[in-house]
């Protein structure tokens, strides 16, 4: 069993604050209407206490599940807390998920209620919710929500806070994290109370946070990064956490938080490239970097566009980051520790140190965490204390994906150097064979695919064909581009340029024999990505697969999908 100090449980946490530092800003949640509500640690408390009383009164079993569909705000969080302290088991859901998803994780999980809060798409996701489930709706719930649901302000008003300092003991179910789905039917990660502190205690080991912090919360709180870092980081350290307001106000909501800890997937980290370079092309910028007095002032104001001009730790995760990205950001003087996990060892596996040139790596394991490489798979494996208890309702499943002696197998390929420094080569089930007999790996074809300015994501497939070939989603801006002929051919050039200096660092057999340029968007929405912006390999190949071998027989470079 996990061996954490009590006090740092997290409802203790809460309960420290509240005593510690009522009056001090704990969250800041824009209301949608050009104000922001700013919520202080007593606030938070004796909102959760209310609710805690109010979902106590159900007399459900303790240990139930209920669940919280919205994207992130004050709310959410003080939600979790309130599930916590009424004896019960949270279970966060995708805001963007299908309504057959949200579906299966509400029965799955047995949910006996769900926090209906903030959500881009309601009308799509209600016929997921089983009639007569109980709901509760947030001051920003979509209007069909608050509505037809008890609402929170109503509730905390007419109910009285819980009193005293409920104790859910280290050992204890604290939520079900469900998998964003990469591989097939998301599965219910089981973590406690005990997992969560004791990754706080070495995760601050190696991202320096503290009470004068800042962090914008944007990317889903159902996803064990954000939950883990921010939720958690947030009750650990008392750090004031800002949420973003929506997709169109991010570059805003960036510089009314100016985070001092700041997290992204590589996808937008790219798209952060992307913007700069739209103002300023490559060679421009290269050039007024190499100026002593103008690159210092060229790196401050590119950072304070960013709002990353107070950000002194900056990550990226949830999928590889190009080694080119990391040394490009670099040079703009933001330096991104790559991190390495997954929902089953709360993200807690490894990160570069902070400081230290490790790009194409992601760094050392954590203290506290043994890694390990199958010599027979080339698998990486670990083990630690914050390993989840299993797949909820999955005995089966929980047996396959653990070894005989308890190490995690986490599906990865890697290596790990004479530093301890662990390199991720791809997913043991991703490799390829072509109809020559070779493997190919598509990972690291896809990192330098990916670079290109206008590629939005990639994948490298091909297995039983000749030579591997590589599917392109572009942009939005570069789809509206190519309405002109002339932008379109241009493109087309600069793509086939692209695949030549690819193919010029690539073995024979990996060397792919096409680009096929994809218009329409990869979305949630048509299963072909998860909310967490990964690309589900599964679903491409059943969109593409078909027509495989007439692009790799065609003369061309560049296919155009539509062709």
């Amino acid at each position: 069993m996990t061996t954490v100090s009590p006090d740092m449980l997290a409802l203790q946490r809460l309960y420290h604050f509240e005593k510690t530092a009522p009056t001090r800003i704990a969250l800041t949640q824009p209301m949608g209407d050009g104000t922001s509500r700013d919520f202080t640690w007593a606030q938070v408390a004796e909102q959760t206490r209310r609710m805690a009383t109010y979902l106590k009164a159900q007399g459900w079993e303790p240990g139930s599940k209920v669940a919280i569909l919205s994207k992130n705000c004050a709310w959410w969080l003080m939600s979790d807390l309130a599930i916590w302290m009424a004896g019960y088991v949270s279970v966060p859901l995708y805001p963007t998920l299908a309504h057959d998803t949200v579906n299966q994780i509400l029965t799955h999980s047995e949910a006996r209620a769900c926090f209906i809060g903030k959500l881009d798409d309601w009308e799509g996701m209600k016929p997921g919710v089983p009639a007569g489930l109980p709901c509760i709706s947030y001051a920003l719930s979509p209007p069909d929500a608050v509505k037809n649901y008890q609402s929170w302000d109503a509730i905390c008003a007419k109910t009285p806070p819980m009193t005293g300092e409920v104790m859910r003991p280290a050992d204890e179910l604290a939520t079900l994290i469900y998998t964003s789905g990469t591989t097939g039917k998301p599965k219910g990660v089981m973590h406690s109370f005990g997992n969560f502190a004791w990754a706080l205690e070495q995760g601050i080991k190696r991202i320096p946070m503290g009470a004068d912090d800042r962090m914008l919360s944007y990317l889903p709180l159902a996803h064990v990064v954000e939950r883990v870092l921010v939720e958690h980081g947030w009750l650990r350290t008392g750090m004031h956490v800002y949420f973003a307001e929506s997709l169109d106000t991010f570059a805003a909501d960036l510089q009314r938080a100016r985070p001092t800890i700041f997290f992204s997937v590589p996808r937008l980290w790219v798209k952060f490239q992307q913007g700069i370079h739209h103002k300023m092309p490559p060679a421009k910028l290269n050039r007024l970097l190499s100026l002593p007095l103008i690159g210092w002032l060229v790196r401050r104001k590119i950072q304070k566009a960013l709002g990353l001009d107070q950000c002194k730790f900056a990550a990226g995760g949830a999928a590889p980051m190009p080694v080119a990205l990391l040394q490009w950001y670099r040079k703009l003087g933001i330096r991104v520790n790559e991190g390495y996990g997954m929902t089953e060892n709360l993200a807690l596996s490894h990160l570069t140190l902070p400081g230290q040139n490790q790009e194409g790596t992601v760094g050392p394991a954590y203290p506290g965490v043994e890694d390990r490489i199958d010599p027979q798979t080339g698998e990486i494996q670990m083990r630690s204390p914050a390993l989840m208890l299993g797949y909820y309702k999955e005995p089966e499943l929980t047996r396959e994906v653990f070894t005989a002696d308890g190490w995690l197998r986490t599906g990865d390929k890697g290596t790990i150097d004479a530093q301890g420094n662990l390199r991720i080569t791809g997913r043991v089930k991703d490799l390829f064979k072509t109809s020559k007999g070779k493997y190919v790996a598509p990972a690291p074809i896809e990192d330098k695919l990916v670079m290109h300015e206008s590629v939005e994501a990639c994948v490298v497939t091909g297995a039983n064909l000749g030579q591997p070939l590589g599917i392109v989603m572009i942009n939005a801006e570069a789809v509206a581009r190519i309405a002109d002929p002339v932008a379109r051919t241009e493109l087309q050039s600069s793509l086939g340029e692209h695949l030549k200096s690819i193919n010029l660092t690539l073995d024979p057999h990996e060397q792919l024999k096409c680009l096929v340029v994809v218009t329409t968007a990869w979305t949630v929405d048509n299963d072909l990505i998860t909310p967490t912006f990964k690309v589900k390999r599964n679903r491409i190949e059943d969109a593409y697969a078909r027509h495989y071998e007439r692009w790799e027989s065609s003369n061309q470079q560049v296919i155009w999908e539509s062709a």
